[in-house]
């Protein structure tokens, strides 16, 4: 298996990370917690270790961010919290399993293996397209018109966003919701900001804009 670990403690990571490799996996070790969010969203994992408390971005949002973007990728999370509600919490976020603190390397091992088993889902889409504008989510990439276009974590949820929904208008509200995980106002331009960048590349260097706005309302990608 190609395994992403993200765990800042360098003890624990080098046994995870030397165990897996004995074994026979491929295993990326990441101690903070920008850099694994970066790396889980770029590359193509079977799965993930993630502890909880990494520095940079917390393991919770990273989990949550991944799955905000439909990221499939099993995750188990790592973590020294064993109450009930910590482990609602994790679950929650998006986790697929939890393991506590300290642990058997025997354990994790066969955890890994039960997840990597399970089933992919196969009822959504690995491609998305509006009119010459591509998105392959399953390697992360997306063209227009053939021409790569390369977009950051945020942005390629934004536009996955839109493009699901292709057709209707989804307001400030919604994508504040559904690409930030954010259930109020935070009184501040980042959809309009994100969307302006977004445009930049899916739209300015092309003869035909996809993305409308609706003043009022919200934005769209045109059909």
């Amino acid at each position: 298996m190609h395994i992403l670990v993200i765990e800042d403690d360098q003890t624990t990571g080098d046994y995870v990370a030397t165990g897996l490799r004995a074994e026979g996996h491929v295993v990326d070790l990441v101690a903070d917690g920008r850099e694994g969010l970066v790396q889980a969203m770029s590359g193509s994992y079977d799965v993930m270790v993630l502890d909880r408390m990494v520095p940079g971005v917390d393991g919770m949002s990273i989990l949550r961010t991944l799955r905000a973007s439909r990221k499939p990728v099993p995750v188990l999370l790592l973590t020294s919290l064993d109450g009930v509600e910590d482990r609602i919490g994790g679950l929650n976020a998006g986790a697929d399993d939890y393991l506590v603190k300290p642990f058997a390397f025997g354990e994790l091992s066969a955890r890994l293996n039960a997840l990597s088993r399970r089933p992919p889902p196969s009822d959504e889409p690995t491609i998305l397209r509006a009119r010459d504008l591509e998105m392959n989510l399953l390697s992360r990439r997306v063209t227009r018109a053939g021409q790569e276009i390369d977009l950051q974590p945020r942005e390629f949820a934004l536009l996955e966003h839109l493009l699901r929904r292709k057709g209707r208008v989804q307001t400030r509200t919604m994508l504040l919701e559904s690409v930030w995980d954010i259930h109020f106002d935070p009184q501040t331009n980042v959809v309009e900001s994100h969307m302006s960048r977004l445009r930049g590349k899916v739209d300015k260097p092309f003869e035909t804009a996809l993305i409308e706005t609706l003043r009022g309302s919200g934005y769209r990608i045109v059909e």
